[in-house]
């Protein structure tokens, strides 16, 4: 339950200080995570990203004190981050579906969003097939897109799926699948380099490959680890999103080890990974 446990540790922080200017590399550290890692296992486990989860809570106490307190409103904005009071009720209006004037005047009922506790059910209703493997490094050939990334959206969810359409659409995979002969037979989708000051993500496409990585490909080298290589059987689109949730909700937490901070690996085996019937993979560092 070590994950677990650290992941409440970052949101105790979280709200603690709700009231300041919190970085999202403060509240990974709490995790002993990189920013990228512990967004991406939040985002899984609550199904909110962290941003969101900041600015509900802090529209959720700033809605209690309007309601308690004859505080005056641009003093609440302020108290809670926003630089104008116009900024404070466009945001306070979104949650609440009010204004702030009209909930000081009580005129309707608010939305509350009250701090996250973790709770992991550990049912084991789905078994979940896999296995565990040693590797040195290897070296992945691909390509490779920047992608906007914050805690405020992880990662836009509209260009990674484009990003593989076009390298369909203009052959890419079928080269990149030519070049495979090392040990994961399909291709792979890596996340890496998460840049903190530009609040991006390097993206890659790609294959692992012992052979020279011929023109126009990049080439990134995946360190050595200790692997949990699950299988993923099904369509992509709703598989995938299904059994990162597991593994990090379910499996982590009854298992003895924790997720290191190392690229994981999705790993289309199949030609159609939409399909009904299709197998891949998803591989994840741990220690």
């Amino acid at each position: 339950m070590a994950m677990v446990e650290s992941l409440q540790k970052a949101i105790d922080y979280m709200e603690e200080h709700l009231l300041d200017n919190i970085t999202i590399q403060d509240i990974a550290n709490q995790a002993h995570l990189s920013p990228y890692h512990f967004q991406r296992i939040f985002l899984i486990l609550t199904e909110v990203t962290v941003g969101e989860y900041l600015r509900r809570r802090r529209l959720t106490l700033s809605a209690q004190e309007l309601m308690s307190t004859d505080f005056k409103i641009i003093d609440l904005a302020l108290k809670y981050g926003y630089d104008t009071p116009e900024a404070f009720s466009k945001a306070f209006r979104k949650q609440h579906g009010i204004s702030p004037r009209e909930a000081r005047k009580g005129l309707t009922g608010l939305q509350s969003y009250n701090r996250l506790q973790i709770q992991v059910q550990l049912k084991g209703v789905e078994s979940m097939k896999y296995r565990i493997v040693e590797r040195e490094e290897f070296k992945v050939v691909g390509v490779k897109k920047d992608v906007p990334c914050s805690n405020e959206s992880l990662p836009q969810a509209n260009i990674i799926p484009q990003f593989w359409a076009e390298s369909s659409q203009n052959g890419t995979i079928q080269k990149l699948a030519s070049l495979i002969n090392g040990e994961i037979k399909g291709l792979l989708g890596v996340t890496t380099d998460y840049d903190n000051s530009n609040q991006q993500i390097e993206y890659w496409i790609g294959v692992e490959t012992s052979s020279q990585t011929p023109s126009p490909y990049s080439e990134t080298v995946i360190p050595a680890a200790k692997w949990v290589v699950f299988e993923v059987n099904g369509p992509v689109q709703t598989e995938m999103p299904k059994a990162w949730k597991q593994i990090y909700g379910e499996w982590f937490p009854s298992n003895g080890y924790e997720p290191q901070d190392i690229p994981p690996l999705e790993v289309y085996l199949d030609d159609d990974p939409s399909q009904p019937d299709s197998s891949n993979e998803i591989w994840v560092a741990i220690k």
